[in-house]
């Protein structure tokens, strides 16, 4: 069964085309991965799932119901985690969760069940009656959670729920995805992590300009670059370093910087690896360290986008 079923879906802005016919679908138990580069269309498809907005054209079905004709149906079966916190910060734990599952209906001991049970889900019992203004960034983020599963969603949509959070907070989280996803939750998880969407996803869709340019299983999308290598190359300091120049040597397809970390997608028949140093010692660069590696699902997005995830 499909939880989700995307059909020639269609979202313009006056003349801008934000999503342009997009079409997918999620089966149940899935953990699925949506990225997109900023301005990709990514947000704007969920905003449409989520009913935030309506399309220009297409359809969105939820558990087999249109979304356009059966509004509330749907609306009690989605769970939205924002990438921008939506808490009160002058409410308790205790009086946000039970706020936002109020408005699914929950009433009585029921409601008062579900909220003790979301925030002993996510780790938050003994803060139920202290004040988010006072929590840490994980802590608002676990928050943030339990706000969006008190209602017991079929579908939870997860963007960019580890965006600016230390490394514990962040495993707690994904340790979370994983056990909701284990009781029977379906999940759409968008990350600026390429290594969390590699973790726990079991099937991903890349977007881009609007459409959907790669869709499967990880290994599905890495079999579309088994022609190419990486090679990552760490330096004492980027400032001289020409990006340009080392896009023109043979058999290069792209070069992205982090930091003091140089990583090149090059064509794996072509030793070209002579040529890069060579470029690199004549702009000053200091190596301190080379490896060629096999391409992940980093190496997919930036081949087949022209550029980097956080970009």
């Amino acid at each position: 069964m499909n939880v989700l079923e995307i059909k020639n879906l269609t979202k313009k802005f006056g003349d801008f085309v934000a999503v342009d016919n997009i079409s997918l679908s999620i089966a149940e138990g899935e953990i699925f991965g949506f990225l997109g580069a900023n301005g990709a269309g990514k947000s704007t498809t969920i905003n449409m799932i989520s009913s935030l907005l309506r399309s220009n054209e297409g359809e969105i079905d939820i558990l087999g119901k249109n979304i356009a004709e059966n509004r509330k149906y749907t609306k009690m079966n989605i769970g939205i985690v924002p990438q921008d916190l939506a808490i009160y910060e002058d409410l308790t734990a205790y009086e946000n969760v039970k706020f936002f599952a109020g408005l699914y209906g929950l009433r009585g001991s029921q409601l008062h069940e579900r909220v003790k049970e979301a925030l002993r889900f996510v780790g938050l019992s003994d803060k139920q009656k202290s004040f988010p203004k006072n929590f840490s960034g994980g802590m608002k983020r676990r928050l943030n959670i339990a706000c969006a599963i008190a209602h017991r969603p079929k579908l939870i949509i997860m963007d960019e729920p580890t965006v600016g959070i230390d490394p514990h907070s962040r495993n707690y989280i994904l340790e979370s995805v994983k056990k909701l996803n284990a009781m029977g939750c379906t999940m759409i998880y968008t990350s600026h992590y390429m290594e969390e969407v590699e973790e726990i996803c079991s099937r991903i869709a890349i977007i881009d300009h609007g459409k959907i340019i790669a869709e499967g299983t990880k290994k599905q999308l890495k079999a579309i670059i088994t022609n190419t290598k990486d090679i990552w190359i760490a330096v004492k300091s980027a400032e001289n370093i020409d990006l340009g120049e080392l896009k023109t040597i043979s058999g290069v397809e792209a070069v992205l910087l982090e930091e003091n970390l140089i990583k090149i997608n090059s064509a794996a028949g072509v030793n070209n690896l002579n040529q890069i140093i060579e470029q690199l010692m004549a702009e000053g660069v200091e190596i301190r360290s080379l490896e060629e590696k096999a391409p992940n699902l980093e190496t997919v997005f930036l081949t087949l986008t022209g550029r980097n995830l956080r970009d």
